[in-house]
């Protein structure tokens, strides 16, 4: 370990962030690197437990007592090698993930957790910086072809690490630009899409292709691809959003999380000059307390909406674990987001229970206060409150209620892959559907959930094709995957 002391000589410590008032006048991301020394320090305080949770909570098993000492001993380098080696894209994770490691870490079961993302995030920085990212093709190729579907970091990880195998790798993205919800789902303000793009050039550099602009299902059938390739992966997302079935949905201002973000991604990308959906001078009502309504909250900020108001279904969660939520199980406690920080109200335990409006447009949303009670089956239910009426003027509504499932009819017809109760491709050991050779990997199959999970599955699908196609598995499994998989 670092320094035995550590944890008790140094606090946990952040990058101070840009002013909140400042930030959002513009689209730049606005979380810093450490000052010098600091980020020694903050890896100095890890314990190197003699059982690391951290590395538990980790569906990569990332190296992270290693790495938090070789940072701690300013040994930079051998700290880049031991993130890299199991984790195909850190600086995605160093800026996006929820760090359930540090939910995990034994120093948080009565203190702060050692801030192991930013550290991650700037191990990354400092090897792009001094150019320790290189490109590593194969050695030699093994003559077959994977067709990889969707270039979130499911497909981006499955891709890399097929490629290294030596295999010969496609990517097909049916938008015009790489990185699925990276790329459109995901503000500029929280990963800057030129981190995507470096990543992308490295793997063209080692010999992956990519294809955009093609629709599989549609510009090219799903069994013309599985014909045309050795193996296939399917990584397409879970993209079918949870609507809003109330009167008055049909209303001009109701709109889901994905178009909105994805119009102002765009126009920062110059690809349009105005969002076609402009929180500008509206009263914006965003409905979901997750990831994404609080980006619709920031972004409803830096387009200059009048007001903005988060609202979640269910009751406010405490401030500090409750007792059936123990270390170390993710804390499911009440936090705020950089998006929060930034202003706008929340309010939870409201269920939405119609939309009026004049004229076709959107003016207010009725919703109700309910309480989540144990009904005579055992089971929880919303129960609604007596007197808990509630009316909110809205001019905009935008749904971030999360995902169900991907969009897999054409998957499903095209070449019989069969999909579970939940409607995600069901898979089996090893990752392959029903259909021999075709593989799926991330929210296609588990459906929505952390960007650290969706790269563990693309690893783990890509060590699963690689031994489906030679015999014998070459890549190197992906710690920590085995308590949900069974060891896959």
């Amino acid at each position: 370990m670092g320094k035995p002391t550590g944890f008790k000589e140094w606090g946990r410590q952040t990058p101070r962030k840009r002013d909140r008032l400042n930030r959002v006048r513009d689209w730049f991301e606005f979380v810093p690197l450490f000052e010098e020394g600091v980020a020694e320090e903050q890896g100095g305080r890890c314990m190197d437990c003699g059982v690391p949770f951290c590395m538990q909570g980790c569906p990569l098993g990332n190296r992270i007592p290693d790495w938090n000492d070789l940072v701690f001993r300013d040994q930079w380098k051998r700290a880049w090698i031991a993130l890299d080696s199991t984790n195909n894209f850190p600086e995605f994770t160093g800026r996006l993930c929820p760090a359930p490691c540090e939910g995990a870490c034994v120093l948080a079961v009565n203190q702060d957790a050692v801030t192991i993302e930013l550290i991650e995030k700037q191990i990354a920085e400092r090897a792009w910086s001094e150019g320790w990212v290189v490109p590593q093709p194969p050695r030699a190729r093994t003559g077959k072809t994977v067709a990889v579907v969707g270039s979130g970091p499911a497909g981006l990880a499955a891709a890399a690490q097929l490629n290294r195998a030596g295999h010969t790798v496609t990517v097909y993205e049916k938008a015009d630009r790489l990185g699925g919800l990276l790329r459109y789902g995901i503000p500029d303000f929280k990963i800057e899409k030129h981190v995507i793009d470096r990543r992308v050039a490295l793997m063209r550099t080692e010999g992956v292709t990519f294809r955009t602009g093609v629709n599989v299902g549609a510009d090219v059938s799903w069994s013309e691809l599985k014909v045309q390739h050795d193996a296939v992966v399917v990584a397409i997302g879970a993209e079918r959003p949870r609507d809003l079935e109330v009167p008055g949905r049909e209303l001009d201002g109701v709109h889901l999380a994905m178009d909105f973000l994805t119009q102002q991604n765009r126009v920062v990308a110059g690809d349009k000059t105005v969002s076609g959906l402009s929180a500008d001078g509206q009263r914006v009502v965003v409905l979901g307390g997750g990831d994404t309504g609080s980006d619709c909250m920031g972004t409803s900020h830096r387009q200059g909406a009048v007001s903005v108001t988060q609202l979640e279904l269910l009751p406010a969660p405490p401030k500090h674990r409750a007792d059936d939520n123990p270390w170390p199980q993710w804390p499911m406690v009440y936090r705020t987001s950089s998006s929060q920080e930034e202003g706008g109200d929340r309010a939870y335990g409201l269920m939405t229970k119609r939309l009026s409006g004049e004229d076709g447009k959107l003016t207010a949303l009725h919703a109700v206060k309910v309480a989540l009670e144990t009904g005579p089956d055992g089971r929880m239910r919303f129960v609604e409150q007596p007197g808990g009426e509630v009316v909110i003027p809205c001019d905009l509504l935008v749904l971030a209620m999360g995902f169900v499932s991907p969009v897999a009819a054409a998957l499903e017809e095209q070449l019989g892959v069969a999909l579970d109760g939940r409607g995600n491709v069901q898979v089996g050991d090893g990752y392959m559907t029903n259909v021999e050779g075709v593989f799926a990997a991330g929210d296609a199959h588990r459906g929505a959930s952390l960007i650290v999970w969706a790269i563990a599955e693309g690893r783990e699908a890509a060590r699963a094709v690689d031994a489906w196609l030679e015999g014998e598995r070459s890549l190197l499994p992906t710690r920590g995957m085995d308590r949900a998989f069974g060891g896959r």
